[in-house]
């Protein structure tokens, strides 16, 4: 899709970027995701760029990732120059929570250190709810997280089971309501739908343990089963049915209907808000074409149509840094073309749409008949916009196929 081959062009050892991607530079929404690698035990459906202690052995720890982490956020703030504060942080992984609130403190104080924050800075942390207490969540509050995002996956222990998931059924929703307890506004759960051996009555029972916790955000992603995992060879082998496409449909719309009849509504295809407040700002700036920094392993960054992606191992990527090189693996220049196309498949998933405008002109017909085929608003499109209706967001990637 990029210009570039698809493996990209190597990446300047000084993390330079071309005076065109500096150049409009705090335009745009400005974000800095921060990767965490580590876990606890590896997850049997996870492909995520993610090591346990086991697995990492001495070669790498939490104190030489943060070291390495202070490093490439300040050779970020070098290499951007008058970079604006940061709107939004999102602390990800891997297990984030791993690190305490002391650890987690020191992230943000790097990133502040670097870039500052805006005022009003939305700041995110994942969270594993086995990991987490109210200690921590007193913690992470004190130090101006303002948003936190708890794997919860299902209620079902069965389900659980199969993901290879290590928390007890009941923890999340006790975990979002310790952090509401310490000042936190905005909390998310994540679940995840159409896990082998899964029931309708088994999403039922996650949605109202969702709804009982009392947050303001729902994300709701259909179980992949990825090359490479745990669950991958369990399924090859024959012990693991796949979920059906039409069975995922049907788990989706109970998703949305239930949601939906308690107040929250969809703003992108996998999430739902209570609030416009409570949507989440990160994620919409990658949504949006926005700018943002990735600090960490594997992360990825993206300014001004420069993409670029840092070696994966936490050995690699601190020893890059104690060196004074950029962790930086790669990098692709986006042209227009692509600009185009990433435009229309990530904004038609948005509640708001795509401009029509935005759409090649030889894809007008298309959109009409994508209306004519219930999968787009007939009033958006002629008010200069591509919604999906319901049933389009079952089918948004054929949507994205016909208007590219």
């Amino acid at each position: 899709m990029a210009s570039q081959l698809p493996d990209g062009e190597p990446a300047p050892e000084d993390g330079a970027l071309p005076g065109s991607a500096l150049s409009g530079l705090g335009q745009r929404p400005f974000g800095v995701y921060v990767h965490v690698p580590f876990c606890a035990t590896r997850c049997g459906y996870c492909d995520f760029n993610t090591y346990t202690p086991g697995e990492l052995g001495s070669s790498a720890s939490p104190a030489s990732w943060l070291d390495g982490l202070r490093a490439e956020l300040d050779l970020a703030a070098a290499v951007l120059g008058s970079a604006p504060p940061a709107d939004t942080v999102f602390v990800g992984g891997g297990t984030p929570s791993l690190l305490g609130a002391d650890g987690l403190t020191s992230v943000l104080d790097a990133v502040r250190g670097a870039f500052g924050l805006a005022p009003g800075a939305e700041v995110t942390t994942e969270s594993n709810p086995e990991s987490t207490s109210p200690e921590f969540f007193a913690g992470i509050r004190a130090a101006g997280y303002t948003r936190v995002s708890l794997g919860m996956q299902s209620a079902a222990p069965h389900v659980l089971a199969v993901l290879d998931r290590v928390h007890t059924p009941g923890r999340p929703g006790a975990a979002a309501r310790e952090a509401r307890t310490a000042g936190f506004e905005h909390v998310n759960l994540d679940l995840i739908y159409g896990t082998p051996g899964e029931t309708d009555d088994d999403l039922r029972a996650s949605l109202a343990a969702v709804l009982e916790a009392g947050v303001d955000h729902v994300s709701a992603y259909s179980l992949i089963v990825e090359d490479g995992t745990a669950l991958a060879r369990r399924v090859r082998r024959g012990e693991l049915p796949m979920t059906d496409d039409l069975v995922l449909a049907d788990r989706y719309e109970i998703i949305d209907a239930t949601l939906r009849a308690h107040g929250m509504h969809w703003y992108e295809v996998s999430n739902w808000a209570s609030t416009v407040d409570a949507r989440c700002r990160h994620n919409l700036g990658y949504w949006l074409g926005g700018d943002w920094w990735g600090a960490g392993p594997g992360a990825h960054s993206h300014v001004g149509g420069v993409r670029w992606w840092n070696v994966k191992h936490p050995a690699a990527y601190a020893k890059a840094l104690a060196e004074g090189r950029s962790p930086a693996a790669a990098r692709e220049l986006l042209s227009p073309e692509d600009h185009a196309l990433e435009r229309v498949l990530l904004e038609i998933r948005l509640v708001d749409g795509l401009p029509v405008s935005a759409l090649d002109p030889s894809a007008l017909p298309e959109a009409r008949a994508a209306v004519a085929d219930g999968l787009l608003d007939a009033g958006a499109l002629d008010a200069g916009r591509c919604v999906l209706t319901d049933r389009g967001r079952l089918l948004a990637d054929a949507v994205v196929r016909r208007l590219t």
